[in-house]
């Protein structure tokens, strides 16, 4: 019956096999379910025997209370140390982390994919989860202490509490998800942070029903309050946040245009990174899915028009395209991290555009075969991409416990200093800390306050191959150090043993972040 004039509408039933409470279940258990088959697969491959890379070093460094901190350069901003520093300040068990980060990455995954049920048909979020935690950059970094898949998260999370504040104004949930999603993404990268709050504004000001003060603020709180550590780290060390831009861009070969398409194509049969990228493309099929992905993403956004969602996927498909814009165009080398934001937004017009050809092809069971085979050969894929760059991880593992091992006999043990050639894995292993001369990328002392350093605790430099040492440590021992993967002849230049008259007298301090 109609009610009548004035009368409070009843709510809606939320009982046990109401319409809600049902989508809600389905819901959950389609998601949960890929949240739980990405967190197995990263158990499975990436995580066993696996060590810390380089950058993961620098980071986890950071808080770890077995070793000192390594240099921390003007790039980096320090969101994914304070995610670790749970886990690395109770226990120095690299599976422990790798375990701890492969469950929070799938619940993140679950998370960022919540909030997009009900913007797209319900089996679309699903499936773009599936198509982005299928790929091998995304299963290996899931476990790695690395910022990247966490931008691509909040990116995710962002524009999903994005669209839905848009479309109901009275969301303070999703406005509220909007600020947060920007933050945490502005704590992990400030300037991916930035291109994601760009498209955005855009969007919030093109749409006429969607320009509120509310929206542009949260976008604008977020990216301040994400990236006000980095800002104040900027001027207490750097003298400002210009000069730490232009520093970050130095190091990373100075930005400009600079294409990288063939680069990032080279880099993903398994390189996590390429610089120089002048290496041959010896396994093209590798890319054969990043030539499908703009095709599929078109046929998204044409289906999306047909059904008129087309808001909920051009947005998305929008942002990803800004994302990825800095890396395919203005940097000069290439890692496959670098687009794992891009991939995680353009996962949903893919989504949507298979889900069309599922729809279309039941009928037809060759052509619904054919699409699920070629599925099937890409997922089969990608995880043998993932098993290949766990075991060089593994192999890295088990050459700097060799090369530690080595040290230590040699006397180089805490408080001790590392300098040269892949310093700062083999210092992290050893207990020491690693300082470069000031002339790279990671100079944080000068060959004097080395020299010094060295006169009152264990000191080595490293190198390897035909690379010799600094002058000044040319008449140091030699000596003979375990082979590191694509490093041979590694050796260390150990500082002669000190005297007992100048035992703990330094120029500075044993803090890791005063020498």
């Amino acid at each position: 019956m109609p009610q009548k004039a004035g009368a409070v509408p009843s709510p809606p039933s939320v009982q046990a096999g109401s319409p809600t409470v049902r989508d809600r279940r389905g819901d959950l258990l389609r998601l949960g379910s890929v949240a739980v088959g990405y967190a197995v697969v990263q158990l499975l491959l990436a995580v066993p025997g696996t060590g810390l890379g380089w950058d993961e070093t620098v980071y986890v460094s950071q808080v770890s209370p077995g070793s000192p901190a390594a240099f921390f350069s003007a790039p980096r901003a320090r969101g994914i140390t304070y995610v670790v520093a749970p886990v690395v300040a109770i226990t120095s068990s690299v599976l422990a982390l790798r375990v701890y980060l492969a469950v929070l990455a799938a619940a993140a995954l679950l998370l960022s994919l919540w909030v997009w049920r009900r913007l797209l048909p319900a089996p679309v979020p699903a499936l773009a989860g599936g198509l982005f935690a299928g790929l091998w950059v995304t299963v290996f970094y899931g476990p790695q202490a690395m910022p990247n898949l966490w931008v691509a998260f909040g990116a995710l999370f962002t524009v999903g509490c994005f669209l839905r504040a848009a479309g109901r104004p009275g969301d303070r949930l999703a406005l509220a998800g909007v600020a947060a999603g920007v933050a945490f993404a502005a704590l992990m990268r400030p300037g991916d942070a930035v291109w994601l709050v760009m498209p955005l504004l855009c969007a919030a000001w093109a749409v006429p029903p969607w320009r509120r003060a509310a929206l542009a603020a949260a976008l604008v709180v977020g990216l301040v309050a994400g990236g006000a550590e980095w800002a104040v780290e900027a001027h207490l060390r750097y003298g400002g946040v210009l000069p730490r831009l232009r520093r970050a861009s130095e190091i990373q070969g100075g930005l400009g245009w600079n294409p990288a398409f063939a680069d990032q194509m080279r880099s993903l049969d398994g390189r996590t990174l390429c610089r120089p990228c002048d290496v041959a493309w010896s396994r093209p099929v590798t890319a054969l899915w990043w030539f499908a992905l703009p095709l599929l993403a078109a046929g998204g956004l044409f289906a999306a028009y047909r059904s008129g969602r087309v808001k909920q996927v051009a947005v998305p498909t929008g942002v990803a395209l800004f994302l990825a814009l800095p890396y395919l165009l203005m940097i000069g080398y290439a890692a496959p991290r670098f687009l794992l934001p891009a991939y995680a937004l353009l996962a949903l017009p893919v989504a949507l555009c298979l889900a069309r050809l599922v729809a279309a092809c039941r009928t037809r069971p060759l052509a619904l075969s054919a699409l699920c085979a070629a599925l099937a050969a890409h997922l089969a894929l990608q995880f043998a991409i993932t098993g290949g760059a766990a075991a060089r991880s593994r192999a890295d593992r088990a050459a700097f416990t060799a090369v530690a091992g080595e040290l230590h006999r040699l006397g180089v043990r805490p408080p001790c200093l590392l300098s040269g050639t892949e310093a700062v894995r083999a210092a992290f292993a050893t207990g020491c800390a690693a300082r470069q001369v000031y002339g790279g990328h990671d100079g944080s002392i000068t060959a004097r306050g080395l020299i010094s350093l060295a006169r009152t605790r264990p000191t080595a430099v490293l190198v390897a191959g035909s690379l010799q040492p600094p002058p000044w440590a040319r008449n140091w021992h030699a000596h003979p150090l375990p082979d590191l993967p694509g490093r041979p002849r590694y050796r260390a230049y150990v500082a002669p043993s000190q005297s007992p008259s100048t035992a703990g007298r330094s120029s500075c301090s044993w803090s890791p972040r005063s020498c």
